[in-house]
């Protein structure tokens, strides 16, 4: 199976060294990487042209944020399935891509999941929290639940089927694309029980106040968008996240 890998960049020179290591780390061979950068004023894509051989696309002009970026991918991709990078993550270990290919080829799902640890901006050994994201049931969603979005695989196909990114949300885009998927159109799930992705602390949805109440509103959106009821969803959702802070293994 060939499975496309998108990277969204901007200004990332700082953090993209690490990520693209991690992708030529990868044991897994037909990968297709495809980098959508958003016209960056740093030498981020100098730096990709130089560190990573294993690029298959670059596209480098202005977009208007990081979903329109990601669509952007989803739409020049060509692999049997889909999955993201962010230019401030990394895969946790060299087997991580074939350990996701494996759980597709032996589950006939139509998505994949993982768990995720949170880890230090400046030292990526040093797990901050950490998302054990659980077997799948659909009913968890009502709850608040969601998988980890950089560790979300699904077949290209679907995204055709159901929909990209929707670009009036500014912050979670993600969760609204995962409920449409998941509750609307029941796409099955396959979980890979181990921690196939690092993200760095510090994401836009919790940068600060304003967008911690931009966050809050959106997702109430996109739970009123599945026809959730959102005040238990929302309520458990960021209750059940205070547990990922003590569980570090």
């Amino acid at each position: 199976m060939k499975i496309s890998i998108i990277t969204a960049t901007y200004n990332s020179a700082v953090t993209i060294g690490d990520t693209l290591q991690s992708l030529n780390s990868q044991s897994y061979d037909n990968i297709e990487y495809i980098i959508i950068d958003g016209a960056s004023k740093d030498n981020t894509v100098e730096v990709i042209k130089q560190l990573c051989p294993r690029v298959t696309l670059i596209i480098s002009e202005p977009d208007k944020g990081i979903y329109d970026a990601l669509n952007k991918g989803i739409a020049a991709a060509t692999g049997d399935i889909v999955g993201y990078l962010h230019s401030d993550d990394l895969f946790a270990y060299p087997d991580a891509v074939k350990d996701i290919v494996a759980g597709f080829e032996e589950s006939k799902c139509d998505a994949l999941y993982a768990d995720l640890e949170y880890v230090s901006k400046d030292n990526t050994d040093n797990v901050i929290r950490l998302w054990k994201s659980g077997a799948y049931a659909k009913n968890k969603l009502k709850n608040g639940w969601m998988p980890p979005h950089p560790t979300f695989y699904m077949r290209r196909e679907l995204y055709k089927k159901f929909g990209l990114f929707d670009l009036n949300f500014k912050i979670a885009a993600d969760y609204d694309s995962l409920l449409r998927y998941l509750w609307c159109n029941n796409v099955t799930m396959s979980y890979l029980p181990r921690v196939v992705m690092k993200m760095r602390v510090g994401g836009a949805s919790n940068r600060d106040l304003k967008n911690i109440v931009q966050k809050t509103m959106e997702d109430i959106q996109a739970l009123k968008n599945s026809g959730i009821f959102w005040p238990r969803a929302l309520l458990i959702k960021n209750i059940s996240k205070l547990p990922q802070f003590f569980i570090k293994n």
